[in-house]
């Protein structure tokens, strides 16, 4: 059984995004009064934690992730006291509180890089990454921001150019700088001292670059871009050895971590976009004195296909040793995984059963979970059209990419023309198609999205090898995702049919009785399960049919052989009490 200290190990985090939850206060934006007025559905959920993305003071220009001051509250999200009240009211229904810090860039209008731009001798001169032009007039080198064009843009005061990783108006910090680095640190642990149980970090890949300020080398013939980049945008043309992933980087992590060691119960969950996501994120996370955990990009980008979400699994674990992931399938930068998921035409008939299915099978994986506001819905991503567009990084990229917008329309409440999300005109439109999934609708039906997804929740909480045990992936045929969740007490068989028919398979030695099926309706029968089109069963195994060292002993591969060891070690520990 886990302390308490170690609840993030296994947990659900409800990821809120602040502008669409809900509006209180009747602007069209949403606010903090509106999340804390919607704790409790969030609660009887059955998640673990909230993360708030940002809400602190900002020009908005990229919606809150730039910022201009590391502890305050924008008053378009209400004030500190609400964020306190907020926070008094999450404890008191059990929900731990994760907010989104953006420790890598700032607001252009921040004081910190006013004053830095103001001339080189300055207090801060150094505290942005700065750099002269070639000889030519031109950027320092090759880079290129996320949001499309050149990482650089030069400044007539100091005639030099500035670093920034996304728009223009986020310049990049230098973590070079030992007083950025403990300004962050002390930012960080004002929120702690607060009461705020963890940070989820964004890019925390990017604090460090390469002081040589080297060219990036163009993508190799075979390499895989970073996932989640259209291939519209010229930045999934270059292999990011210089600008990003930098070794510092794991400096810096490490003091952060001595920093949450101090507040026992704390955690961090950082967001990695590179080349090697999956490498990354064990890198970040292994051992005790990095990061808790981070989650990445594949499942974004990852098509609907068994094989290649079993390879993900596979290729993570390869690598993986003790360091533990966040799972995530959706969230504000990336469509829908719904509408990822589902040919167009089929969105109506086969959405909720493709949303159901995807749902369950994330909350089965390894590791903790990271569920975006809506999903719990089935929500597809929403049509807004040209004229409503407010995210730069879709203006830019028009008509081949259409942004973030899609994913970010307010939450649905009710079916109302406004969704019962605000009484006036809302800051991104309502989606029709939405209101006919809103929360009103779902609750009333036992079989919907939410309904399923909240019990589901709930029953997984009180399996222990669903919450942390070992997840060993199961050969079926290339149709069928399954694998064994196993705990020093419980074994549970998963399987997943991701295909628009019906698929049966026979069940492995020792395979009992379905043990949850809520929102599905599998069969089984003489030791063979059928599951109709996009469903999901779930098998009581008998745990003393697992004999990890069988399973060892009968990989013929060496390598794998390796591998399974050190997957299957902590259950050969739990069995007689010493290591191998």
């Amino acid at each position: 059984m886990l302390d308490s200290t170690q609840w993030w190990r296994g947990s659900v985090i409800y990821q809120i995004y602040p502008r669409s939850f809900m509006d209180a206060r009747g602007d069209g934006v949403g606010d903090l009064p509106g999340i804390t007025a919607k704790l409790d559905y969030v609660a009887e959920l059955g998640v673990d934690a909230i993360w708030i993305s940002p809400f602190f003071p900002s020009p908005m220009k990229d919606f809150g992730y730039d910022v201009t001051d590391y502890r305050g509250v924008d008053p378009m999200f209400g004030s500190f006291h609400d964020f306190q009240m907020l926070l008094e009211r999450a404890h008191g229904l059990g929900l731990k509180v994760i907010i989104d810090l953006v420790l890598s860039h700032t607001s252009d209008q921040h004081h910190w890089f006013i004053q830095s731009r103001s001339s080189r001798e300055n207090q801060k001169s150094d505290w942005y990454v700065w750099a002269d032009p070639k000889a030519d007039g031109t950027p320092p080198n090759n880079w290129l921001s996320f949001f499309s064009g050149s990482a650089w843009t030069f400044d007539s005061r100091r005639r030099q150019y500035y670093l920034h990783n996304f728009l223009s108006c986020q310049p990049d910090l230098n973590f070079h700088n030992p007083a950025v680095r403990k300004e962050q640190l002390d930012n960080a642990r004002f929120w702690l001292d607060l009461g705020v149980d963890g940070f989820r970090l964004d890019t925390s890949n990017f604090y460090f670059h390469s002081l040589a300020l080297q060219n990036n080398p163009a993508l190799g013939s075979g390499e895989l871009k970073t996932p989640s980049v259209p291939a519209s945008n010229p930045y999934s043309m270059q292999r990011h050895q210089f600008d990003i992933s930098q070794p510092e980087n794991i400096g810096f992590l490490n003091e952060l971590r001595a920093l949450m060691d101090e507040y026992p119960g704390t955690m961090t969950v950082g967001e990695i976009s590179d080349d090697r996501p999956l490498e990354r994120m064990v890198e970040y996370t292994i051992g005790d004195d990095r990061l808790h955990m981070a989650y990445t990009f594949d499942l974004f980008d990852a098509e609907f296909s068994a094989q290649r979400l079993r390879d993900i699994i596979e290729h993570f674990q390869y690598y993986a040793g003790d360091a533990w992931p966040c799972w995530a399938l959706s969230n504000h930068d990336v469509q829908r995984v719904v509408s990822r998921w589902t040919e167009h035409e089929n969105l109506e008939q086969h959405g909720p059963l493709v949303a159901k299915v995807a749902t369950v099978m994330l909350c089965s994986l390894y590791g903790s979970i990271c569920l975006y506001q809506g999903e719990e819905l089935g929500l597809p991503e929403a049509d807004v059209p040209y004229e409503r567009l407010v995210d730069p990084y879709g203006l830019a990229l028009w008509p081949e990419y259409k942004g973030r917008d899609g994913c970010r329309t307010p939450m649905p409440w009710t079916s109302g023309e406004l969704g019962g999300f605000t009484s006036m005109e809302p800051w991104l439109p309502v989606d029709g198609h939405h209101r006919q999934l809103s929360v009103e609708r779902q609750l009333a039906d036992a079989d919907s999205t939410l309904r399923v997804t909240r019990e589901f929740l709930h029953w997984r909480k009180s399996q222990s090898a669903m919450v942390d045990g070992t997840l060993i992936l199961s050969d079926f045929d290339d149709e069928l995702l399954g694998w064994l969740r196993v705990s020093h007490d419980q074994a549970i068989l998963a399987v997943f049919n991701l295909t628009n028919e019906s698929r049966a398979t026979s069940l492995p030695a020792g395979a009992g009785e379905i043990v949850y099926q809520a929102g599905f309706t599998p069969k089984l029968s003489d030791g063979r399960l059928t599951l109709p089109a996009y469903q999901a069963a779930f098998v009581h195994i008998d745990r003393s049919s697992i004999d990890p060292r069988a399973l060892i002993e009968q990989e013929p591969d060496p390598e794998r052989k390796g591998f399974l060891s050190r997957l299957l070690g902590s259950l050969m520990r739990n069995e007689d009490g010493e290591s191998h």
